[in-house]
């Protein structure tokens, strides 16, 4: 039997190779928590590092002299200018942006980019004058629009958007594959057994991605007989939610729910419904502080390290943002098992799941 390798643990987790590489000598790039959970895989799956192949890169490392190519500008694009450390996923992006810029030899300047102070001329001084090369905006959640008066921004430097794809201008962007992204997640819960699946979005989101979520969702409805089809539950604003919640679950009567909300849990639970015995939940974003509820691990931090990629080689290719063809880089997530959603023969004898 082969040993395992690298490339093994990197595919098992959904990490790159360099992170994986990075996070087993201990570096500091890599958060510690995920530290340990790839060094857990490691063990796991039996993997030993080749001593002599080991001390010959380390020799080369010590040898090199560390010097940073240029300076980015991590630009924090969300309303909330605490985003990049109180948001519950936009820090992974972050981390995966700084792990990756420092392994190129790259290094951060942060911005936000609804700070009142700065005008369009002095954002390109300050850019100009720090030597900062290209720009990667992480944290756009509301809209995907930029403002109109920072369109000189993206016609100067390299820039390339995480998470979502903008509209006027189209930047080049990356982000995972919402479609595919649905279409695993429902195709998962039908090899789980379940019968009737169904999709709980809100419409502002789902229409950022440009209704990825819903047409991946519909797409996979195509499996199952008409009468086996559940409308999505779209209407997460206003106060009366939870009570709308209610009326579409007893007129559909999902036996799985696909969500992004921790909310949903407490509305099945009004709604006197046990997590899974009578409703399986499964998480679109599966987040490493819920690993008992199941669900599609995004895999932010490499979607962070991909837009860093993209946008160094368009330093290098002397691109800016706004390109004839803005290109689009995809990260294909994958399923993560929990006990919100076992085998449909399981849920009767599950331990019913806590509110968030």
């Amino acid at each position: 039997m082969p040993r395992p390798t690298l490339n093994d643990i990197a595919r098992e987790l959904g990490y790159s190779k360099n992170t994986i590489s990075l996070a087993l000598r201990g570096s500091s790039q890599i958060p510690p928590a995920t530290r340990e959970r790839i060094r857990a895989a490691a063990d796991r799956l039996g993997y030993q590092p080749n001593a002599v192949v080991s001390q010959l890169m380390a020799q080369l490392r010590s040898s090199r002299t560390r010097h940073l190519q240029a300076k980015l500008a991590l630009v924090n694009a969300n309303l909330d200018i605490t985003a990049f450390r109180t948001h519950p996923t936009i820090p992974t992006y972050v981390e995966g942006c700084e792990a990756r810029a420092a392994r190129l030899g790259y290094s951060f300047d942060r911005f936000w980019l609804h700070d009142p102070q700065l005008s369009i001329e002095r954002w390109i001084r300050i850019l100009n004058t720090r030597a900062i090369k290209g720009i990667v905006l992480v944290g756009l959640m509301d809209t995907n629009h930029l403002p109109d008066v920072l369109q000189p921004l993206w016609a100067r430097f390299p820039t390339v958007v995480t998470g979502v794809r903008t509209r006027n201008p189209a930047l080049s962007f990356c982000c995972v594959d919402h479609h595919n992204l649905a279409l695993t997640a429902f195709e998962r819960a039908l090899e789980l057994g379940y019968e009737r699946p169904a999709l709980v979005i809100d419409d502002v989101i789902d229409a950022l991605v440009e209704r990825r979520f819903s047409a991946g969702y519909f797409t996979a409805q195509r499996m199952l007989p008409p009468q086996r089809h559940i409308p999505l539950f779209s209407q997460m604003s206003g106060g009366d939610r939870a009570q709308r919640f209610r009326a579409w679950l007893d007129t559909h009567r999902p036996d799985v729910v696909f969500t992004l909300y921790n909310n949903v849990l407490s509305w099945l639970k009004a709604a006197g419904m046990r997590v899974p015995q009578d409703v399986a939940v499964i998480q679109l974003e599966w987040r490493a502080s819920r690993p008992d509820i199941a669900g599609m691990n995004q895999h932010n931090f490499v979607t962070g390290e991909a837009a860093v990629d993209m946008v160094v080689s368009q330093i290098h290719n002397n691109d800016t943002g706004i390109q004839e063809f803005p290109r689009a880089t995809l990260i294909g997530a994958t399923w993560v098992d929990g006990s919100s959603a076992p085998p449909r023969e399981a849920c009767a004898t599950a331990p019913a799941q806590t509110d968030p």
